[in-house]
């Protein structure tokens, strides 16, 4: 059975640190699901979206053998 990992977070901006998150699970799972948050509390900077663009833009940049592990989505 394929192991699953969930990174949540509202990623604004997405960081080197948030980066180094996502290689180093990319390790321990199969697939990981990159889930991109709204949390008005915060007043984020980005919309929900430009956020979501960020990320993948930044996963593309990953060698293939990684990106094609993760996904990203908003919730």
């Amino acid at each position: 059975m394929p192991r699953i990992g969930i990174y949540p977070g509202t990623f604004d901006p997405v960081t080197n640190g948030h980066m180094d998150i996502i290689s180093r699970a990319t390790r321990v799972v199969d697939h990981l699901i990159i889930a991109v948050a709204i949390n008005a509390g915060k007043g984020p900077l980005f919309t929900l979206d430009e956020r979501v663009d960020m990320v993948n833009h930044l996963i593309s940049l990953l060698s293939n053998g990684i990106k094609s592990r993760i996904s990203v989505r908003p919730f």
